[in-house]
């Protein structure tokens, strides 16, 4: 290291040491994880014994509000939420948590139009705060900094100064096993003079450190086994935070306390632990022929057509890629995200936006020929077959949709819950899940329902929802929360055989020969079940090496190999008969969406973290 290079690390350290606050001094109240629902009035009780007495307590100057407002993230919830903090004397600044963002009938666009935004930014005093979303956003996985908001947060932090202190907001600790990109975040912000990350999740209050940046989470507003809610406390003074439990009725107990002039982390410094990308050198043969870093969240899968890639993101734009070289053609942007996965089909591509829309744009300009509008956002992927387009959306209907027209040839609307999967197309039914327990049957022709399949589940979080339904042999396979893999009669909804041996989840796959059943763990292994009996037969299983699982990525198999991902940044690839593993290549940390194999020797793949790529390997 030259001289230079150390007197600038020696001078950020001392600037970083001597910082003194002006600040007169001042606190805040924090409330996180209050899980409000239609079906339980005791949260939102104890929310509003925190309100009464954050509003009685003196010289309180705001509240900070760390998400896991609700417990589904539905709109009715968040807006009583809302009616009980706008009781506050005081201004209160909120962000989501996974709860508002991984159940959400509105792809969490509700969220922001009841509160503003996904984030907050405002200065007290001379400390700034900034507070944002950590994910993970529809897709079970771990919790994620979306790449735009890092960008956002580096914007602001710029503009704050190096020695402004700064207080962070998120839901998630922001470490290894919270959130994916925990490493992301935390050498982008370590610049800056953070005094602290604060934020809930774990219910309970602990002091943690993130890659030596200091972390407090605070307990749950829910009421705790002694029938006590309650909620913290943030003190600054000239020289400290201090941090309070503050039960309700009860004098606040003071847990920790941060110095403002110590040197928690060197500014120069790093993560000390980075994801492990060893892997990859056993398998030297697969390598990309293109990567794009798209610098926005995605979360559907590509799809081909016509040596065309089609792609979904986050900002709502739907982009078109020449599958060869990866180059950009055109891009399209709708009004709020887009979820699901888009299909293309007579030169027509179809997709649904959580602006309330469903589009369909020229394939090869991307000029809109039409859209539709539905009553609620439109988070479902589609299928197409024989000019018609079947897309189901968060106002209870599900649609089919002539693809040169727009014209809407029948809906039915009869669902209860909002739909984000991707439906199933048999003969002569259609078959999809929805948040609300059930698998829905129709007759592909008019819409009419044939059956409705509940399996005896009474929680929305186990619903049949997230997967994308697969079928052989006269009969439906689904892989659900509850982590059964189900076999259900085609024609009468009847359950075939259910069995929980294997602890699969949400994600599933077919053979092309419809002989073999395929299914994703939640420990490291996949599993192979046969199509033909009428009980759960297993034929193989292999330990692939992926760890703790449960993103819900489909498993695709072509020419005899089955490929797969994962949460944390892992395409593999295994013999569709055997299981043998054939490669395993990690791409990133953030969750892979179902990929998409081309040929013998090709897959595409898009991830949470913006990634857009082309992989191929050699035999």
């Amino acid at each position: 290291m030259n001289k230079k290079v150390i007197l600038l690390i020696i001078f950020q350290l001392l600037s970083f040491t001597t910082y003194k606050a002006t600040a007169k001094g001042f606190k805040f109240a924090i409330i996180t994880d209050t899980h409000l629902s239609s079906g339980n009035p005791k949260p939102a009780e104890d929310l509003q014994l925190s309100v009464n007495q954050i509003n009685a307590t003196p010289n309180i100057d705001f509240v900070l509000v760390t998400g896991d407002i609700t417990e589904n993230g539905d709109r009715a919830s968040l807006l009583h939420a809302k009616s009980i903090l706008d009781r506050l004397h005081i201004k209160y600044y909120i962000i989501p948590g996974n709860h508002e963002t991984k159940w959400s009938e509105s792809g969490m666009t509700d969220f922001a139009q009841i509160f503003g935004s996904e984030r907050f930014d405002f200065e007290h005093q001379d400390f700034r705060f900034l507070g944002f979303n950590t994910g993970p956003l529809m897709r079970m996985a771990y919790g994620h900094v979306a790449p735009q908001d890092i960008t956002w947060l580096k914007q602001e932090l710029e503009k704050a100064g190096k020695d402004r202190p700064i207080v962070l907001a998120t839901h998630y600790p922001i470490q290894e096993g919270d959130v994916d990109n925990w490493y992301e975040l935390t050498d982008a912000v370590r610049p800056y003079n953070i005094r602290m990350f604060i934020g809930g999740h774990y219910h309970s209050n602990r002091q943690l450190s993130y890659d030596g940046i200091p972390g407090i989470l605070i307990r749950s507003n829910l009421r705790d086994k002694d029938g006590i809610g309650g909620y913290g406390i943030a003190e600054v003074t000239s020289d400290s935070i201090l941090i309070y439990n503050e039960r309700i009725g009860e004098p606040k107990q003071k847990w920790a306390a941060l110095s403002l002039h110590h040197t928690y982390y060197p500014r120069a410094g790093k993560a000390t632990k980075y994801p492990d990308f060893s892997v990859n050198q056993k398998f030297p043969q697969v390598k990309y022929d293109w990567l794009l870093h798209t610098g926005i969240g995605i979360y559907s899968s590509p799809y081909i057509y016509k040596d065309r890639v089609y792609i979904g993101d986050d900002m709502g734009y739907l982009s078109c890629y020449t599958l060869k070289e990866g180059h950009k053609c055109w891009s399209f942007q709708s009004k709020q995200r887009i979820v699901g996965t888009p299909a293309a089909a007579d030169g027509v591509v179809v997709f649904g936006s959580a602006d309330n829309h469903i589009y369909g744009l020229d394939s090869q300009t991307g000029v809109q020929k039409w859209k539709i509008q539905t009553n609620a956002p439109v988070l479902g992927a589609v299928s197409i077959e024989n000019g018609v387009a079947y897309i189901g959306a968060s106002d209870h209907t599900f649609r089919a949709i002539h693809m040169q027209t727009g014209k809407v040839v029948w809906e039915y609307t009869q669902v209860k819950g909002y739909i984000e999967t991707k439906p199933l197309l048999t003969k002569d039914e259609v078959v999809f899940g929805a948040w609300d327990n059930t698998l829905y049957a129709l007759q592909k022709k008019n819409g009419t329902e044939r059956w409705k399949w509940t399996g005896g589940l009474t929680r929305i979080h186990f619903s049949p929802a997230a997967v994308w339904p697969v079928y052989a042999n006269n009969k439906v396979f689904i892989a659900d929360p509850q982590r059964a893999l189900t076999a259900i009669d085609l024609q009468t909804g009847e359950t075939v055989w259910r069995t929980f041996q294997s602890q699969v989840r949400e994600t599933i796959g077919i053979s092309t020969d419809k002989k073999r059943l395929y299914a994703k763990t939640m420990n490291d292994s996949i599993v192979c079940y046969s199509t033909e009996p009428n009980t759960a037969v297993k034929l193989w299983s292999t330990n692939v090496g992926f760890g703790y699982e449960h993103a819900p990525s489909m498993l695709i198999e072509k020419n005899n190999i089955l490929f797969g991902s994962t949460k944390e940044g892992v395409i593999f690839a295994v013999k569709a008969k055997s299981g043998e593993v054939v490669w395993i290549y990690k791409v990133g940390n953030s969750l892979v969406n179902t990929v998409l194999p081309i040929g013998s020797q090709k897959l595409l793949f898009t991830t949470t973290n913006g990634e857009v790529g082309l992989l191929n390997w050699r035999n």
